[in-house]
């Protein structure tokens, strides 16, 4: 699932680039929201893509988008949409939990692994922005989301999580030893 997973990085480069070039500079809730959308939009593209196979239907894309435009507005209300390495992860915690919990009630099995999915997502996001403050040399431009550096970062532990999580909702198939005699031998 890991190497599978790898590709839907390019959905938060993709995603971060057509957001600038339709709103601009996230300066307020505002235009965090709509950028959100649309970088949630093409990430939660991304992601469908690998997990479509898995039964995941176009609601992933849906809610993504939609756990984006929450969390994007909500860290710019929170951190006043600024750009210090402080803010970035802030917002990189706040989006990620909010993006998180929305993909959760379409992924997770339980109320702990929809819980452990949200916490995975809003750590790894808040990586992946300090991974790319560290990096870039625009982060003042006002980007909702990270760069490459830090969608490698993400890609990599929340296809770790992933791999968990898709674990723990598909029970190993029982082998016939395992079963009582009598059973095995109908």
């Amino acid at each position: 699932m890991i190497v599978r997973w790898l590709p839907t990085f390019l959905g938060f480069p993709v995603g971060g680039w057509l957001a600038a070039q339709a709103v601009g500079s996230v300066r307020g809730p505002g235009s965090a929201a709509l950028a959100g959308l649309i970088a949630g939009l093409a990430i939660g593209v991304a992601q469908w893509l690998v997990l479509r196979s898995r039964g995941a239907d176009l609601r992933w894309v849906i809610y993504t988008a939609l756990g984006m435009t929450v969390g994007g507005a909500a860290a710019a209300v929170l951190t006043g949409a600024e750009t210090d390495v402080k803010s970035l992860v802030l917002t990189g915690i706040v989006a990620g939990a909010a993006v998180g919990a929305a993909q959760a009630t379409l992924l997770a099995s339980s109320l702990r692994a929809g819980i452990a999915w949200s916490a995975l997502v809003s750590i790894a996001w808040g990586l992946g922005w300090l991974t790319t403050a560290n990096v870039i040399v625009d982060a003042e431009s006002g980007f909702i989301i990270f760069g490459s550096s830090g969608a490698l970062v993400v890609t990599v532990l929340t296809g770790l999580g992933m791999r968990w999580l898709l674990a723990v909702k598909t029970p190993a198939k029982v082998a016939p030893a395992a079963l009582p005699v009598a059973e095995a031998h109908r």
